[in-house]
């Protein structure tokens, strides 16, 4: 059986302060029997040095002209891993929030063929060193039950952004990711089209430095707005 592929999709936009760590802690992770392993940094139009820093260190990387967001620099990973073939894709943010040490168990079920689709959760068995504040999980368990009521699908992290693409996915995602906060939302797009979508435990961590895209003051525009997203998966017609 040949070594599978797995590609890290990092996006990073103003992550000077945290990318070098990031990619430090990808490069100490130990060659693996079931696969061999890559990663490309999505710069997504970042106005600081994280560009610089990436061509300096000759980290593998895609320069955005512009600013697209979580999305477009997502799905910019996703075409890249479909046109050259890779297995899996994993998502993995610039930020340092992602733990590596949970790669394995995040690509488990997509190597063993029994999901297309992995999501890596915060909450399911209380390890993560990652504590979101009482405002977050509330919203996350508003969005974990909206989509229990829409698709009947259980998944306790909608928001996370720590997860794994089998080839069939990776082939989808690459052409129709989501825009805008596209995690909850591109979970009700794969279960339409009959992905298999399952959810592990990961760890994760608090961020390095900087500041998260989404503060207390746009928590309630967000919330309105995943949520009209996803009524508008659901509703919208089967492509």
């Amino acid at each position: 059986m040949s070594q599978k592929r797995v590609l890290l999709i990092i996006p990073a936009y103003n992550e000077e302060r945290n990318i070098e760590k990031t990619i430090g802690q990808i490069l100490s992770f130990p060659p693996q029997e079931g696969f061999s392993l890559d990663y490309l940094v999505i710069n997504d139009g970042s106005r600081d040095r994280t560009g610089q820093i990436c061509h300096q260190h000759g980290y593998p990387c895609v320069d955005l002209v512009q600013n697209l967001g979580i999305g477009g620099a997502v799905q910019t990973g996703y075409l890249f891993a479909a046109r050259q073939g890779y297995d899996v894709a994993v998502q993995f943010d610039g930020d340092g929030q992602h733990d590596i040490g949970s790669l394995n168990t995040l690509v488990a079920p997509i190597l063993s063929g029994d999901a297309d689709f992995c999501v890596g959760s915060r909450f399911m068995d209380g390890t993560s060193q990652f504590k979101s504040t009482a405002l977050r999980q509330a919203g996350i368990r508003y969005l974990s039950a909206l989509l229990r009521l829409l698709r009947r699908l259980r998944i306790s992290d909608p928001t996370s952004g720590f997860r794994a693409a089998g080839a069939s996915a990776i082939a989808y995602l690459a052409e129709h990711y989501p825009v805008d906060y596209p995690e909850p939302e591109s979970l009700i797009l794969l279960d339409k089209r009959g992905f298999r979508i399952t959810e592990v435990p990961v760890n994760m961590f608090a961020r390095n430095a900087g500041k998260s895209s989404i503060d207390w003051k746009r928590s309630i525009y967000y919330m309105f707005k995943v949520s009209l997203a996803m009524l508008c998966a659901c509703m919208g017609e089967e492509e």
